[in-house]
């Protein structure tokens, strides 16, 4: 896994990560863990769900409210995060180093136009004030 320099960011408060298997890699910010207060439960898509970027694929429930996940690419869901089941608090502790989901994307024509659609790093917290 990348560090969160070298993450995308969706408006929606994702990140997405490409990573050396060419999948990316989905969580959320800092900025959204901070906001929900104390994760207790995350439904995730199901495998083999064919996504669009910005579509609502996920929910994440705190204490405080339930929150969409969106998808920050196009693609296919291919992983899941299965220690959230058990542990959904993790996200709270490791924000960026928590995946929640996996996409496989369509095509890297389309991989390149999504992630061109999302904010580093810098312009996210600037924008996001995580």
């Amino acid at each position: 896994m990348n560090s969160e320099d070298t993450f995308k960011f969706a408006e929606t408060h994702e990140w997405a990560d490409l990573e050396d298997d060419n999948l990316v890699w989905v969580g959320i910010s800092n900025h959204a863990q901070e906001a929900l207060g104390d994760v207790m439960f995350f439904q995730a898509p199901k495998i083999g769900q064919a996504v669009k970027q910005g579509e609502a694929i996920a929910v994440i429930e705190s204490v405080k409210a339930a929150s969409d996940i969106h998808a920050p690419v196009s693609g296919e869901i291919v992983a899941l995060n299965e220690s959230l089941e058990a542990n959904p608090e993790l996200v709270n502790e490791r924000p960026y180093a928590i995946w929640l989901f996996k996409i496989k994307p369509t095509s890297q024509a389309e991989l390149q136009a999504d992630l061109n659609n999302l904010m580093s790093f810098n312009i996210y917290t600037t924008t996001a004030g995580a």
